[in-house]
């Protein structure tokens, strides 16, 4: 069996989060952000689960501490 995974680009992301572009990738170096997934030369996108599951696990939404 065949399961999907929906995918979210960086606006929705940011949304969602509620975080901006800098701070998403500065916490993905950091490690405390999911990594991106390479879905073209140029574009990434993140797991749904992943990139909603963070945001609701308490990981200081919108501050600027990383």
């Amino acid at each position: 069996m065949m399961t999907t995974t929906s995918l979210l680009r960086l606006p929705v992301v940011r949304a969602r989060t509620g975080l901006s572009r800098s701070s998403i990738y500065a916490r993905v170096a950091a490690g405390t952000f999911p990594r991106p997934i390479a879905i073209g030369p140029r574009a990434v996108a993140w797991e749904k689960f992943l990139a909603l599951d963070w945001g609701y696990v308490g990981k200081n939404v919108g501050s600027s501490e990383i």
